[in-house]
C-alpha cells in the first residue's frame, strides 16, 4: 500500500502546480464556474502539499537519525534511536492523515446533507435515544462551524424523538457524515425503570445528499400530494388551514410529510426536496449494493439495516463495529465528540479504495 500511497503523493503533488498555474492564467478568471472549482481544488491540495512536504522533511530527518543510532559515541547513539523513535511515529502519523486526502473525491461529497432520525425499536426509550442522537449531532455540527436547520420534527413520549429531519450545510458536510447511516444501538438503564435493569433499543440515522433538480428527474403523473392540517402532539392542531403536505411517489412508494412551514407552498417545496434527496440515496444505494457485491466494503454499506455502534452507558463505552473502535467516553461522545469515529471510517474506507 505504501507503494500506492507515494504515487497518490506524487500525482497531488503535479495536480497542485498545475491548478496554481490555471488560477493564474487569465482565460480561467473569466470561467466563474471552472474558477470556483479550481478554487476548491486548490483548497483541498494545499493541505496534502503541507503534509506532504513534512512528511519528506520528517523522513530525511529520521534516515539522519538512523544513520547517527548507529555511531561510536554510546551517549549520543541513545538520543539518536529516541529521535528514531519519535520520527517513525510523526512519519506513520503523516502517512495516516495523508491517506483519506488522496483518494478522488466523490463528488457529492460537498454538497449538504439531509439527515434522518427515527426512533426504533425499545418504545418510550428509543424515543430518548433519538432525541439524543440528534442533540449530538447538532452539538457536532456547532463544533465544525456547519449550520443545521430542522425539515421536519415528530415530538414522541417523555420528551422523545419520533423523527427528525434536518439539513446540514458546510464544507464537505455529506462527505463527512455519509458513514452515520444505520442502526444506533444503545444500552442503559431507561429513565422510567425503577428495578435498574438494563433494556437494549435503537434509533435509525439515514445520511442523504442533498439532491439538485438536474439529479433526479420526477414525473407529474407519478406523484399524488394531500393535505391537510398541522397538527402537534397529542393531535393538538396548530393550524385552521390546509397547509401540511404528504406527497406519495407511485413508483417507488416513498412518502414525504411536512408540515413544519408556515404555509402550503413551503411544506411542498421541502417536501419535494426530501423526496428528490431519497430517490438519489435510493438509486445510490442500488449502485453500492451491486459494487458491494463484486467487491466486499468494509464501510461503504447501503443497508441501512446494519448495526453500526452500540452505546452502553453503564460502562461509559461507545464501539463502532465496522472499525472495531471503542472509547471510554459516553459523556463527551453524546456531547458531540464523533471526529474519532469520523476519521477512522475515513481511514478505513480510503485503505479500502487504494488497495483495490
Amino acid at each position: 500500500m505504501l507503494s500506492h500511497l507515494r504515487d497518490r503523493i506524487t500525482e497531488a503533488l503535479e495536480r497542485a502546480t498545475e491548478v496554481e498555474q490555471l488560477l493564474a492564467d487569465p482565460e480561467t478568471t473569466r470561467d466563474a464556474t471552472r474558477l470556483a472549482d479550481l478554487g476548491r481544488e486548490h483548497h483541498r491540495l494545499a493541505e496534502v502539499v503541507a503534509k506532504a512536504n513534512r512528511l519528506a522533511k520528517a523522513e530525511q530527518e529520521l534516515a539522519d537519525a538512523r544513520e547517527m543510532a548507529s555511531g561510536d559515541d554510546a551517549d549520543f547513539a541513545a538520543e539518536a534511536r529516541a529521535e528514531v523513535t519519535r520520527l517513525e511515529a510523526e512519519c506513520a502519523a503523516l502517512e495516516k492523515a495523508l491517506l483519506p486526502l488522496l483518494i478522488p473525491r466523490d463528488p457529492l461529497d460537498d454538497r449538504p446533507a439531509i439527515v434522518e432520525i427515527r426512533a426504533g425499536t425499545g418504545g418510550d426509550e428509543a424515543g430518548l435515544f433519538a432525541a439524543d442522537l440528534q442533540r449530538m449531532y447538532s452539538r457536532y455540527i456547532e463544533r465544525r462551524g456547519w449550520r443545521m436547520e430542522m425539515i421536519s420534527f415528530s415530538e414522541g413520549a417523555l420528551g422523545g424523538v419520533k423523527e427528525a429531519v434536518f439539513k446540514v450545510s458546510g464544507d464537505g458536510a455529506f462527505g463527512v457524515l455519509r458513514w452515520e447511516s444505520g442502526v444506533h444501538r444503545v444500552q442503559r438503564v431507561p429513565a422510567t425503570e425503577t428495578q435498574g435493569r438494563i433494556h437494549t433499543s435503537a434509533a435509525t440515522v439515514a445520511v442523504l445528499p442533498e439532491a439538485e433538480e438536474v439529479d433526479v428527474r420526477i414525473e407529474d403523473k407519478d406523484l399524488r400530494i394531500d393535505v391537510f392540517r398541522s397538527s402537534g402532539p397529542g393531535g393538538q392542531s396548530v393550524n385552521t388551514t390546509d397547509s401540511a403536505v404528504r406527497i406519495t411517489h407511485i413508483p417507488t412508494g416513498i412518502v414525504v410529510s411536512q408540515q413544519d412551514q408556515k404555509s402550503q407552498l413551503q411544506n411542498k417545496q421541502k417536501a419535494m426536496d426530501v423526496l428528490r434527496s431519497r430517490l438519489l440515496d435510493l438509486r445510490l444505494s442500488e449502485q453500492e449494493a451491486e459494487r458491494s457485491r463484486l467487491r466486499k466494503s468494509q464501510v461503504s454499506t447501503g443497508d441501512r439495516s446494519a448495526k453500526i455502534r452500540t452505546y452502553n452507558f453503564p460502562q461509559s463505552r461507545v464501539t463502532d463495529h465496522r472499525v472495531g473502535v471503542t472509547l471510554y467516553d459516553i459523556d463527551g461522545i453524546m456531547n458531540g465528540d464523533i471526529t474519532p469515529f469520523i476519521d477512522a471510517l475515513a481511514l478505513a474506507n480510503a485503505e479500502e479504495r487504494l488497495s483495490g
